[in-house]
């Protein structure tokens, strides 16, 4: 069988499922959208260290985001690596529009961004680079600030399920 045919036999669903065998952290953007002040977000699975030296970070959105295109604009932005009780926060930054942020607590990191408390830490970053992939950008951003939040065990995706477990003592 050619690489062509199999490729052609790869249904999409199958390829989402397999991939979804991969547990990843979740982590939350969030940002102020310069025309309102208003805090806005949006939630990935796809993060990933870059480099040491420069600081840097790399995220996956897709084409389809009517959020990253505003989380984009503030300049800097945060990305905080949710903990396991924020499933909550998870799916609300996550929901196709509305107000991401109704009863969300948030602090401003130095640069001014929103930090959700829960986290178990979060980078304050700005745009480095961007790459046009399928069906998402790559994202790799510089980090500018970055420190541990108050959250004690990370939130888990995996196999299309949030979890958890213990961090290391």
């Amino acid at each position: 069988m050619t690489d062509q045919a199999t490729e052609e036999m790869l249904d999409a669903r199958r390829l989402r499922d397999i991939l979804g065998r991969f547990a990843t952290g979740v982590v939350a953007i969030t940002g102020l959208d310069p025309r309102t002040g208003r805090p806005v977000g949006l939630a990935v699975n796809s993060f990933t260290s870059v480099s040491l030296d420069p600081p840097l970070v790399a995220f996956c959105v897709a084409h389809t985001s009517t959020s990253w295109p505003v989380v984009r604009t503030s300049g800097r932005y945060c990305l905080n690596i949710l903990g396991d009780d924020q499933r909550k926060v998870s799916a609300q930054v996550a929901a196709k529009g509305g107000d991401k942020f109704r009863g969300l607590d948030w602090s401003a990191s130095p640069g001014g961004m929103p930090v959700l408390p829960g986290s178990v830490a979060w980078l304050e970053c700005s745009l480095f680079a961007e790459h046009l992939a399928g069906d998402h950008v790559i994202v790799v951003a510089r980090v500018h600030h970055a420190d541990l939040g108050d959250g004690a065990r990370p939130l888990v995706f995996f196999g299309s399920e949030y979890g958890t477990f213990s961090t290391p003592a």
